[in-house]
């Protein structure tokens, strides 16, 4: 048993450590290039489509909060929002690229431009003003500052000689990472390529990490993703990997998902309901062993968002349900379409 646990371990740690580093990475760029998104939304509609999108399109849950944020503020319209919640995939973005990149981009592209689309024709049938204005000025935190001077010179050398604990924790899992990538412990069988962006994503998180102020350390890197993300998406991770593993062991679910493949697509478009991480890891996994096609999980990759619509679950029961019905429609339709196309 434990034979067979092992690797399932070592799998989970792998997907764990890319997500973690890409996440870091993130992170640092986002709050780096804090503003630039929000110049000139006011004016083509279709402008705010595609920024929302985009932003959607970023793996993780900030891009997504984001665009709530900005609707909340009447900035964008519901459709912008629409196109955010489709275009994202929340923490499961980071995971696909870790196990199907080449895919995880096709994917990524698809629900991107089916995002902008259905974001056009929600505002054509929804009155994007009066919807709006049932939304109060709060502000939603989005893990950024006015202004966060993330490098600076003159107090690197402070923060290699006086570390924090948190520095130095996060230093040590990125070098124990980057040593069980280079030995071949960790994605010993993945192509050279994958291997090679592996290990310079772990080399730019650790410039990150030696180089950024107390606050951005402990507020974002220590607090928002080693704390929260990261357990949590390893629980996810190994916990899917595990059960499907011992699923496909006892039961033929291989069959009985052949043979019912239009129900396999109605629950994966229901669970996408769930505002929460980690669910969406069951159909990449069954996509990955090939039980299910291409068409079922980009149906699932469209209703679900992550933790993306919790802001707008907090300001608005009505507001998040009327984006979820957009986004299951949507996501019914494709995936119908695929599925009777045959992909």
């Amino acid at each position: 048993m434990l034979e067979n646990i092992y690797p399932i371990l070592l799998n989970a740690l792998m997907i764990t450590g890319f997500v973690f580093v890409m996440m870091l990475a993130i992170e640092y760029i986002n709050v780096q290039s804090h503003g630039l998104w929000q110049k000139n939304l006011s004016g083509s509609i279709w402008k705010q489509y595609v920024v929302a999108g985009l932003l959607g399109a970023i793996p993780g849950c900030l891009g997504a909060f984001t665009v709530v944020a900005l609707f909340s503020h009447r900035l964008v319209s519901f459709g912008a929002v629409v196109a955010a919640m489709i275009a994202t995939s929340g923490d499961e973005a980071f995971v696909m690229f870790a196990m199907i990149p080449q895919k995880a981009i096709l994917i990524t592209v698809v629900i991107l431009v089916i995002g902008i689309i259905a974001g056009y024709l929600s505002d054509k049938f929804v009155d994007s003003v009066k919807f709006s204005k049932k939304f109060s000025e709060r502000h939603f935190p989005l893990h950024t500052e006015d202004q966060c001077h993330c490098f600076q010179k003159d107090k690197l050398l402070q923060y290699i000689l006086h570390p924090s604990l948190q520095r130095v924790a996060i230093v040590l899992l990125l070098l124990i990472l980057m040593a069980a990538v280079l030995t071949g412990i960790l994605a010993g069988e993945e192509p050279m390529w994958l291997k090679t962006t592996i290990i310079l994503t772990i080399s730019f998180s650790l410039f990150v990490v030696v180089s950024v102020p107390e606050h951005f350390l402990k507020k974002h890197l220590w607090e928002h993703i080693v704390k929260v993300h990261v357990p949590r998406i390893f629980l996810w991770t190994f916990g899917t990997l595990l059960a499907i593993h011992f699923l496909m062991d006892f039961v033929d679910v291989q069959t009985w998902i052949s043979d019912n493949m239009l129900i396999v697509l109605l629950i994966a478009v229901l669970v996408g309901v769930i505002p929460e991480s980690g669910p969406h890891l069951v159909f990449l996994t069954l996509f990955v062993q090939g039980s299910i096609p291409i068409s079922i999980l980009i149906a699932s990759s469209i209703a679900q968002d992550g933790h993306g619509m919790l802001p707008l679950l907090a300001e608005s029961k009505r507001g998040f349900l009327a984006v979820k019905a957009v986004n299951i429609i949507v996501a019914l339709g494709v995936g119908l379409i695929g599925y009777f196309l045959g992909f």
